[in-house]
């Protein structure tokens, strides 16, 4: 074989190479950005959440043997029980991200007030009493690595864990407490030891809880009777020194089908801003693979009677009249009917700078029914329906709304001057605008749920539409008592403490 057949093999090997990576290629429906801003205020609202938690658990109990002998006595044993933390501070405490790594946290100089119950053992005495502990100098850093599990499932992992409190000090109240505070100081060093021992596994024992609790997270999230999301990662998360991205599936499925859409999603880029903590960029493919979903699902027809359509126009004409007199005119359909609309393909969503529309083409049908009970089509015509969609942020989802831009049927364009024709697409496009559309509206008022923790709400949110994606800018919130339901399912069972640490009782 000579030299050239080789390359041109060698060439074509590697674009097949290059081919089948690139179809192997998954791309994000959806995209959260999270960025230092959103870190700061997390140790800001992060200590308060700690605070009110580790008041309600219990530390393990502390057992040790001194001797004293300056006192002559050959040992002390010693049981601090019940230990509760009352207060603490770290006023030192910052998280910043690691380039592809994680994010460190970092806390130093702190302090913390607990109270115990002791009893004491030796040759000489015994006693039972209550006593202070405060330990000052507290220092930690450690690394959360964060990552994608095999179910799409966000992880957390601690590395580098390091814990190290620099002084304990010791206050026994009671009667005897000056004669037991005569050997406190003995009694501090092995305590310190003690509580440096512990501190490590307890916080590694804490992430490991919290891992356990992200597994279980429900992913998929049924939006209603028509659809369910998909909001697993597809990829574990890029961090960068200003920001971490989290890259989710964010499709829609039939509620009985989870088969991919016969198309797929494209890249985008999330603009490099700070401004806010979070950023969610949602493509064009999110609302294509709804568009496909509810389609295929059958959501988009709708049968509507006289009383149905007559109760939305005039509770939506505002001054245009009873459109239902207009129809009356056309002496064919001066009896009750009913109007079928029915999706003839999936609704054509376009996102560009400023403009959100939503194309859908349909038929109409409009029927009666007759003396012997059978229903009848007096007309059917199919016509596109073009709609602007306006966005907002209500609470913790996305709601959007329609409203008709133009409504042409689909005719000959030999028919289409036939006044008859004209006049017969105006009441329908009356009929869409006014009954239809009032709808289709107030189901959109269900919104779509956006992917946030429990009791964390957005503030400061705002919608921009740009090429072929929508960009939500907000701040987050915590809110001890916010009652709304977490978008994944399984948010509000989180236990960041994982209940009573557990540690070997020392000997």
């Amino acid at each position: 074989m000579n030299t050239k057949m080789v390359q041109i093999l060698w060439g074509c090997f590697l674009l097949w190479n290059l081919y089948i990576s690139s179809a192997q290629t998954i791309y994000p429906g959806i995209k959260a950005r999270v960025t230092q801003r959103a870190l700061d205020y997390g140790v800001q609202a992060g200590m308060e959440v700690i605070e009110q938690m580790v008041k309600e658990r219990n530390i393990p109990d502390l057992k040790g043997s001194e001797s004293l002998e300056y006192l002559k006595v050959e040992y002390v044993n010693y049981n601090f029980s019940n230990i509760k933390i009352h207060a603490f501070s770290f006023p030192n405490t910052s998280l910043a991200f690691v380039p592809g790594v994680g994010i460190k946290a970092l806390t130093n100089h702190g302090s913390v007030n607990l109270s115990t119950n002791w009893d004491v053992k030796s040759p000489l005495f015994q006693d039972t009493g209550a006593a202070d502990l405060f330990l000052s100098g507290v220092y930690f850093t450690g690394i959360l690595i964060l990552a994608r599990n095999d179910f799409g499932h966000p992880s957390l992992e601690l590395q580098d864990c390091y814990a190290q409190v620099s002084h304990a000090h010791v206050s026994f109240s009671g009667e005897l407490s000056v004669l037991y505070n005569s050997f406190a100081e003995p009694m501090e060093k092995p305590i310190l030891k003690k509580f440096n021992e512990m501190l490590c596994p307890i916080i590694t024992g804490e992430v490991e809880a919290l891992n356990a609790n992200l597994s279980m997270l429900e992913v998929l999230t049924k939006i209603d009777n028509y659809t369910i999301l998909d909001y697993s990662l597809i990829s574990s998360p890029e961090i960068t020194e200003n920001y971490i991205d989290l890259d989710l599936k964010g499709t829609f499925y039939p509620l009985e089908d989870l088969t991919d859409p016969p198309f797929s999603p494209v890249p985008f880029v999330l603009p490099e801003r700070s401004d806010s903590m979070l950023y969610v960029g949602i493509s064009e493919y999110f609302f294509k693979s709804a568009s496909f979903a509810y389609f295929t699902s059958g959501a988009f027809n709708v049968t509507l009677s006289t009383k149905e359509i007559s109760s939305h126009l005039v509770r939506n004409s505002q001054g245009i009249g009873n459109v239902l007199s207009r129809i009356a005119e056309i002496s064919i359909l001066s009896q009750p009917f009913m109007v079928r609309i029915m999706a003839t393909e999936p609704p054509v969503i376009s996102l560009l700078p400023g403009n959100f529309t939503l194309d859908i083409p349909a038929s109409i049908m409009i029927l009666t029914e007759t003396e012997n009970s059978t229903v009848e089509t007096i007309v059917s015509m199919d016509f596109v329906a073009s709609t602007s969609v306006g966005l907002v942020i209500l609470g913790q989802r996305l709601i959007c709304s329609l409203s008709l831009n133009r409504f042409r049927l689909s005719l000959p364009e030999s028919n289409r001057s036939n006044i008859e024709v004209l006049r017969f697409e105006n009441i329908l496009s009356s009929i869409l605008h006014f009954g239809i559309l009032p709808l289709a509206n107030a189901k959109l008022q269900q919104g779509f749920p956006l992917p946030n923790p429990h009791k964390i709400s957005f503030v400061n949110s705002n919608v921009e539409v740009l090429e072929h994606f929508i960009l939500i800018s907000t701040d987050l919130k915590y809110e001890t008592s916010l009652k709304h339901q977490p978008s994944f399912h399984g948010w509000e069972g989180l236990n960041l403490i994982s209940g009573q640490w557990k540690e070997n009782s020392a000997p």
